[in-house]
């Protein structure tokens, strides 16, 4: 039986009567968008066998590595571990390209723009291709298993389906959750055991950077020409947006089903929590951490939403200020 919920929405089409090009870097990105189109099925070699010790990501990306609780597990447990953890982030990736390809199917009915609205299109079109893609290497690696949704990840796309702001939407979508996917797939495509899974990274990675360009696009005038409350209402969105997505995603399941406690847990939480904020992370991690935290900077300065209220909301949440 197929599991799901239902989340209630109130959104305004918008019958766009003219049909004309209005705004050329927006066409240029639809443009691009269709010369990018890929197949799910058959442009990634599924064929290729898994090699090494049977984990999928680098084992650096599993927290406890290098501490005393890895030391622990036999090589066997370090496998099994590493798939779990692998299986917790590939579910909550496949779960949150399912939200996105329903925000932008509400964002296809509510932008006015010809262009904008052309675009949006393809993007839906994009999100189905990764939600499939990822479902199939659930299949193919780990025989389709997948955890539940998990709380933050449920509480953003439930928020983001319900505002009826297509802006809102659109801060919280391809400002900051897209910049938090592309460094995502670019440090998997970068350190990931199996081929596979690096190619199905990058493959992504092509049209996470068009779906950023949306925002880069269509909300500095929107910002610009904002009230003194509408302005600090996008602030404020963009500050939870990036307050749920940084904070309280933790692969808790898997620990659990390889038998760690509550208090190993938690220790392994403070440990996570400590490393980061020492700065004494593995190499790939500090990939991660520097390119996001960039990434976050840099876009959010550039559509007009990183002004001198907010920055203290970043910097509590470990974002470097002068990452770009």
């Amino acid at each position: 039986m197929a599991t799901g919920h239902e989340v209630e929405t109130r959104n305004t089409a918008y019958f766009r009567h003219d049909y004309d090009s209005d705004h050329a870097d927006m066409r240029r990105l639809y443009e691009q968008a269709k010369v990018d189109q890929w197949n799910a099925a058959k442009d990634i070699d599924w064929a290729v066998k898994l090699e090494g010790d049977g984990g999928l990501i680098s084992d650096d990306l599993v927290d406890i590595h290098g501490t005393r609780f890895w030391d622990k597990l036999s090589a066997n447990d370090r496998v099994d571990l590493n798939r779990r953890v692998t299986c917790w982030r590939l579910s909550t990736l496949v779960q949150g390209e399912q939200g996105a390809m329903l925000l932008c199917s509400q964002l296809v009915e509510h932008v006015h723009g010809q262009d904008a609205k052309l675009f949006q299109s393809s993007q839906v079109a994009d999100e189905a291709r990764h939600n499939e893609v990822l479902q199939r290497y659930l299949e193919l690696r780990l025989g389709g298993d997948i955890y539940p949704l998990g709380g933050n990840v449920k509480e953003i796309f439930d928020t983001l389906l319900a505002t009826s702001s297509w802006h809102l939407k659109t801060i919280g979508l391809q400002l900051i959750a897209e910049t938090f996917a592309v460094s995502l797939f670019r440090m998997l495509a970068e350190s990931s055991k199996d081929e596979v899974l690096r190619q199905v990274c990058r493959r992504i990675l092509q049209d996470e950077a068009r779906h950023m360009g949306f925002a880069m696009l269509s909300l500095p005038e929107i910002v610009r020409e904002a009230s003194e409350a509408e302005r600090r209402e996008m602030e404020d969105f963009a500050v939870w947006a990036l307050n749920r997505t940084l904070t309280g995603i933790f692969p808790l399941a898997a620990y659990e089903q390889l038998g760690f406690n509550l208090a190993e847990i938690s220790e392994i939480k403070q440990l996570r929590r400590e490393r980061a904020a020492g700065g004494d992370e593995t190499a790939f991690r500090k990939f991660f951490r520097r390119d996001l935290h960039g990434g976050l900077v840099r876009n959010l300065r550039k559509v007009g939403l990183l002004s001198d209220r907010i920055s203290p909301n970043l910097q509590s949440l470990g974002v470097n200020l002068a990452a770009a």
